[in-house]
Protein backbone atom coordinates (compact mmCIF):
# COMPACT_ATOMS: atom_id res chain seq x y z
CA UNK A 1 0.00 0.00 0.00
CA UNK A 2 2.66 2.38 1.14
CA UNK A 3 4.63 1.47 -2.37
CA UNK A 4 1.22 2.46 -4.27
CA UNK A 5 0.76 5.60 -2.45
CA UNK A 6 4.98 6.42 -2.97
CA UNK A 7 3.80 5.57 -6.41
CA UNK A 8 0.37 8.01 -7.07
CA UNK A 9 2.71 10.79 -5.38
CA UNK A 10 5.70 10.50 -7.94
CA UNK A 11 3.54 10.32 -10.91
CA UNK A 12 1.35 13.48 -9.43
CA UNK A 13 5.00 15.55 -8.80
CA UNK A 14 6.27 13.90 -12.66
CA UNK A 15 2.80 15.83 -14.25
CA UNK A 16 3.07 18.91 -11.65
CA UNK A 17 6.31 19.86 -13.18
CA UNK A 18 5.84 19.22 -16.52
CA UNK A 19 2.57 21.11 -16.47
CA UNK A 20 4.61 24.00 -14.88
CA UNK A 21 7.11 23.45 -17.38
CA UNK A 22 4.58 23.47 -20.30
CA UNK A 23 3.33 26.99 -18.76
CA UNK A 24 6.94 28.60 -18.74
CA UNK A 25 7.39 27.77 -22.41
CA UNK A 26 3.77 28.17 -23.72
CA UNK A 27 3.60 31.10 -25.84
CA UNK A 28 1.45 34.36 -25.69
CA UNK A 29 1.00 37.51 -27.13
CA UNK A 30 4.46 38.58 -25.62
CA UNK A 31 6.35 35.69 -24.96
CA UNK A 32 7.62 32.60 -26.58
CA UNK A 33 9.57 31.93 -29.97
CA UNK A 34 7.95 31.86 -33.28
CA UNK A 35 9.69 32.52 -36.96
CA UNK A 36 8.53 35.04 -39.61
CA UNK A 37 8.44 34.95 -43.12
CA UNK A 38 9.90 38.12 -44.31
CA UNK A 39 9.53 39.35 -48.37
CA UNK A 40 13.22 40.07 -48.60
CA UNK A 41 12.57 43.44 -50.56
CA UNK A 42 10.97 44.83 -47.12
CA UNK A 43 13.37 43.38 -44.50
CA UNK A 44 15.35 46.04 -43.15
CA UNK A 45 12.37 47.93 -41.56
CA UNK A 46 11.10 44.08 -40.07
CA UNK A 47 14.41 43.86 -38.68
CA UNK A 48 14.35 47.50 -36.47
CA UNK A 49 10.96 46.15 -35.47
CA UNK A 50 11.93 43.02 -34.10
CA UNK A 51 15.20 44.28 -32.19
CA UNK A 52 12.45 46.94 -30.54
CA UNK A 53 10.08 44.08 -29.52
CA UNK A 54 12.23 41.76 -27.85
CA UNK A 55 13.87 44.79 -25.74
CA UNK A 56 11.09 45.01 -24.28
CA UNK A 57 9.11 41.66 -24.18
CA UNK A 58 10.59 38.05 -23.35
CA UNK A 59 10.05 37.06 -27.10
CA UNK A 60 12.57 35.64 -29.75
CA UNK A 61 11.22 36.32 -33.62
CA UNK A 62 13.61 34.44 -36.28
CA UNK A 63 12.92 36.13 -39.18
CA UNK A 64 12.91 34.09 -42.55
CA UNK A 65 13.64 36.07 -45.40
CA UNK A 66 12.66 35.17 -48.82
CA UNK A 67 10.83 36.03 -52.33
CA UNK A 68 7.41 36.72 -52.43
CA UNK A 69 6.48 33.50 -54.36
CA UNK A 70 8.72 31.06 -51.90
CA UNK A 71 6.83 32.67 -48.98
CA UNK A 72 3.49 31.70 -50.66
CA UNK A 73 4.44 28.78 -51.19
CA UNK A 74 5.39 28.12 -48.08
CA UNK A 75 2.42 29.04 -46.14
CA UNK A 76 0.26 27.31 -48.76
CA UNK A 77 1.78 23.90 -47.87
CA UNK A 78 1.13 25.18 -44.16
CA UNK A 79 4.93 25.23 -43.33
CA UNK A 80 4.78 28.34 -41.22
CA UNK A 81 1.80 30.81 -40.20
CA UNK A 82 3.07 33.88 -40.42
CA UNK A 83 4.89 36.16 -43.14
CA UNK A 84 5.00 39.73 -43.88
CA UNK A 85 4.58 40.73 -47.48
CA UNK A 86 3.05 43.56 -49.77
CA UNK A 87 -0.07 41.45 -50.68
CA UNK A 88 -2.58 38.89 -48.97
CA UNK A 89 -2.96 34.85 -50.58
CA UNK A 90 -5.16 34.23 -53.38
CA UNK A 91 -8.20 31.81 -52.54
CA UNK A 92 -6.15 29.23 -53.73
CA UNK A 93 -2.76 28.93 -51.71
CA UNK A 94 -5.32 29.63 -48.97
CA UNK A 95 -7.32 27.11 -49.64
CA UNK A 96 -5.48 24.95 -46.89
CA UNK A 97 -6.51 27.24 -43.91
CA UNK A 98 -9.85 27.30 -45.39
CA UNK A 99 -10.26 23.83 -45.23
CA UNK A 100 -8.65 24.18 -41.60
CA UNK A 101 -11.31 26.74 -40.95
CA UNK A 102 -8.56 28.90 -39.86
CA UNK A 103 -9.28 32.70 -40.98
CA UNK A 104 -6.57 34.95 -41.22
CA UNK A 105 -5.46 37.89 -39.22
CA UNK A 106 -4.34 40.64 -41.75
CA UNK A 107 -2.66 43.87 -40.20
CA UNK A 108 -1.97 46.64 -42.80
CA UNK A 109 0.77 48.79 -40.73
CA UNK A 110 2.54 50.89 -43.28
CA UNK A 111 3.02 52.18 -46.80
CA UNK A 112 6.83 51.01 -48.81
CA UNK A 113 7.75 51.92 -52.60
CA UNK A 114 9.25 50.51 -55.84
CA UNK A 115 12.20 53.16 -56.58
CA UNK A 116 14.58 53.05 -59.37
CA UNK A 117 18.31 53.82 -58.68
CA UNK A 118 21.18 54.56 -60.78
CA UNK A 119 24.95 55.21 -60.20
CA UNK A 120 25.99 58.86 -59.19
CA UNK A 121 28.16 58.47 -62.08
CA UNK A 122 24.67 58.43 -64.54
CA UNK A 123 24.64 61.73 -65.62
CA UNK A 124 20.67 61.16 -66.16
CA UNK A 125 18.21 61.15 -62.85
CA UNK A 126 14.73 60.88 -64.19
CA UNK A 127 13.21 58.28 -65.33
CA UNK A 128 10.17 58.22 -67.57
CA UNK A 129 7.22 55.74 -66.51
CA UNK A 130 5.69 55.68 -69.88
CA UNK A 131 8.73 54.88 -71.15
CA UNK A 132 9.84 52.39 -68.88
CA UNK A 133 6.23 51.00 -69.03
CA UNK A 134 6.69 50.48 -73.16
CA UNK A 135 9.86 48.59 -72.42
CA UNK A 136 8.68 46.01 -69.99
CA UNK A 137 5.75 45.35 -72.72
CA UNK A 138 8.65 44.75 -75.21
CA UNK A 139 8.75 47.90 -76.81
CA UNK A 140 11.41 50.41 -77.68
CA UNK A 141 13.87 48.46 -76.38
CA UNK A 142 16.12 51.32 -77.57
CA UNK A 143 15.03 53.34 -74.62
CA UNK A 144 17.15 52.00 -71.76
CA UNK A 145 20.66 50.02 -71.42
CA UNK A 146 19.40 47.33 -68.88
CA UNK A 147 16.92 46.92 -65.86
CA UNK A 148 18.36 44.85 -62.72
CA UNK A 149 15.83 43.04 -60.11
CA UNK A 150 16.38 40.83 -57.60
CA UNK A 151 15.18 37.68 -58.24
CA UNK A 152 12.46 36.24 -60.81
CA UNK A 153 9.96 35.57 -57.99
CA UNK A 154 10.11 38.35 -56.04
CA UNK A 155 7.20 41.23 -54.97
CA UNK A 156 9.40 43.73 -56.97
CA UNK A 157 9.14 41.43 -60.39
CA UNK A 158 5.39 40.72 -59.53
CA UNK A 159 4.64 44.22 -59.00
CA UNK A 160 6.08 45.72 -62.30
CA UNK A 161 4.52 42.96 -64.54
CA UNK A 162 1.29 44.19 -62.91
CA UNK A 163 2.39 47.64 -63.39
CA UNK A 164 3.20 47.05 -67.15
CA UNK A 165 -0.03 44.47 -68.21
CA UNK A 166 2.03 41.21 -69.07
CA UNK A 167 2.67 37.95 -67.75
CA UNK A 168 6.69 37.61 -68.70
CA UNK A 169 9.55 40.80 -68.77
CA UNK A 170 11.54 41.27 -71.60
CA UNK A 171 14.18 38.35 -72.57
CA UNK A 172 16.69 41.37 -73.03
CA UNK A 173 18.14 44.00 -71.17
CA UNK A 174 16.41 42.62 -67.96
CA UNK A 175 19.27 40.64 -65.59
CA UNK A 176 18.16 38.99 -62.12
CA UNK A 177 20.29 38.75 -59.01
CA UNK A 178 19.26 37.27 -55.51
CA UNK A 179 18.69 40.30 -53.28
CA UNK A 180 18.32 43.55 -53.33
CA UNK A 181 21.54 44.41 -51.50
CA UNK A 182 23.04 42.61 -54.49
CA UNK A 183 21.17 45.10 -56.76
CA UNK A 184 22.34 48.02 -54.96
CA UNK A 185 25.84 47.19 -55.23
CA UNK A 186 25.96 45.98 -58.71
CA UNK A 187 24.19 49.43 -59.44
CA UNK A 188 27.09 51.14 -58.01
CA UNK A 189 29.76 49.56 -59.97
CA UNK A 190 27.87 49.51 -63.50
CA UNK A 191 26.76 53.53 -64.32
CA UNK A 192 24.70 51.86 -67.09
CA UNK A 193 22.51 50.16 -65.29
CA UNK A 194 19.48 51.04 -63.52
CA UNK A 195 18.38 48.84 -60.06
CA UNK A 196 14.35 48.15 -58.87
CA UNK A 197 14.82 47.81 -55.15
CA UNK A 198 12.37 48.25 -52.06
CA UNK A 199 12.76 51.56 -50.74
CA UNK A 200 13.00 50.19 -47.30
CA UNK A 201 17.08 49.52 -48.26
CA UNK A 202 17.50 53.33 -49.27
CA UNK A 203 15.60 54.87 -46.35
CA UNK A 204 16.78 53.40 -43.61
CA UNK A 205 19.38 50.97 -44.98
CA UNK A 206 21.59 48.28 -42.81
CA UNK A 207 25.14 49.09 -41.19
CA UNK A 208 26.82 47.24 -43.49
CA UNK A 209 25.50 48.46 -46.36
CA UNK A 210 25.55 52.10 -45.86
CA UNK A 211 28.18 52.86 -48.01
CA UNK A 212 27.30 51.21 -51.36
CA UNK A 213 24.06 52.97 -50.76
CA UNK A 214 25.86 56.40 -50.98
CA UNK A 215 27.01 55.91 -54.03
CA UNK A 216 23.74 54.96 -55.91
CA UNK A 217 21.15 58.03 -56.38
CA UNK A 218 17.56 57.66 -56.37
CA UNK A 219 15.77 58.35 -59.84
CA UNK A 220 12.76 61.18 -60.22
CA UNK A 221 10.35 59.07 -61.86
CA UNK A 222 8.66 61.32 -64.54
CA UNK A 223 4.40 60.65 -64.87
CA UNK A 224 2.35 60.97 -67.76
CA UNK A 225 1.60 64.64 -66.97
CA UNK A 226 4.91 65.45 -66.61
CA UNK A 227 4.97 65.67 -63.08
CA UNK A 228 8.22 64.34 -61.33
CA UNK A 229 8.33 62.57 -57.70
CA UNK A 230 11.06 60.39 -55.92
CA UNK A 231 9.84 57.89 -53.24
CA UNK A 232 10.28 60.32 -50.54
CA UNK A 233 8.20 59.93 -47.23
CA UNK A 234 6.03 62.86 -48.24
CA UNK A 235 5.72 61.75 -51.58
CA UNK A 236 4.60 58.45 -50.74
CA UNK A 237 1.95 59.46 -48.31
CA UNK A 238 0.01 62.17 -50.62
CA UNK A 239 0.57 59.64 -53.40
CA UNK A 240 1.73 61.79 -55.43
CA UNK A 241 4.80 59.35 -56.25
CA UNK A 242 2.82 56.70 -58.32
CA UNK A 243 5.17 53.16 -57.54
CA UNK A 244 3.67 52.60 -53.39
CA UNK A 245 2.40 49.33 -51.93
CA UNK A 246 1.37 48.53 -48.59
CA UNK A 247 2.95 46.14 -45.80
CA UNK A 248 0.93 43.68 -44.25
CA UNK A 249 1.34 41.08 -41.52
CA UNK A 250 -0.24 37.52 -42.50
CA UNK A 251 -1.43 35.88 -39.65
CA UNK A 252 -2.63 32.26 -39.99
CA UNK A 253 -1.92 30.84 -36.15
CA UNK A 254 -5.65 30.30 -35.57
CA UNK A 255 -5.01 31.59 -31.52
CA UNK A 256 -3.90 34.28 -29.83
CA UNK A 257 -0.11 33.47 -30.02
CA UNK A 258 3.38 35.92 -30.50
CA UNK A 259 2.38 36.79 -34.21
CA UNK A 260 -1.15 38.31 -32.84
CA UNK A 261 1.19 40.23 -30.26
CA UNK A 262 3.94 41.58 -32.87
CA UNK A 263 1.18 42.28 -35.48
CA UNK A 264 -0.32 44.69 -32.77
CA UNK A 265 3.27 46.25 -31.61
CA UNK A 266 3.94 46.80 -35.44
CA UNK A 267 0.70 48.58 -35.68
CA UNK A 268 0.62 50.30 -32.73
CA UNK A 269 1.95 53.56 -31.40
CA UNK A 270 5.84 52.30 -31.11
CA UNK A 271 5.75 50.23 -33.94
CA UNK A 272 4.28 52.99 -36.09
CA UNK A 273 6.99 55.45 -34.58
CA UNK A 274 9.74 53.13 -35.84
CA UNK A 275 8.31 52.96 -39.53
CA UNK A 276 7.86 56.91 -39.35
CA UNK A 277 11.56 57.16 -38.31
CA UNK A 278 12.43 54.99 -41.12
CA UNK A 279 11.58 57.18 -43.93
CA UNK A 280 8.39 54.61 -45.03
CA UNK A 281 4.73 55.89 -44.29
CA UNK A 282 3.00 54.24 -41.43
CA UNK A 283 -0.97 53.64 -41.45
CA UNK A 284 -1.46 55.83 -38.72
CA UNK A 285 0.72 58.88 -37.85
CA UNK A 286 1.98 58.23 -34.48
CA UNK A 287 0.27 61.28 -32.20
CA UNK A 288 2.72 64.07 -30.43
CA UNK A 289 2.15 65.49 -27.14
CA UNK A 290 2.98 69.59 -26.56
CA UNK A 291 3.92 70.54 -23.26
CA UNK A 292 3.74 74.35 -22.98
CA UNK A 293 5.86 75.85 -20.07
CA UNK A 294 4.78 79.54 -18.76
CA UNK A 295 9.21 79.75 -18.54
CA UNK A 296 11.58 79.25 -20.41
Amino acid sequence: MKNLTLLVITIFFIISCDRKANSKDQETIIKGKVSILVDETLLPIIESQVEVFQSQYNATITLIPKSETEIALLLSEDKNRLAIMSRELTTSEAAIFTNLKIKPKITTFGTDAIAFISSKKNTDSIINLEKFISFIQGKNQESFSGFVFDNANSSTVRYIKNLAKVNQLPKEKIYSLNTNNEVIEYVSKNPNSIGIVGVNWLSDPISENINMVNLVQVLAVQSKNNSLSKPSQDNIASGSYPLTREIKMLNYQGSSGLGMGFASFVGGDIGQRIILKSGLVPIRIPGRNIKIRSKI
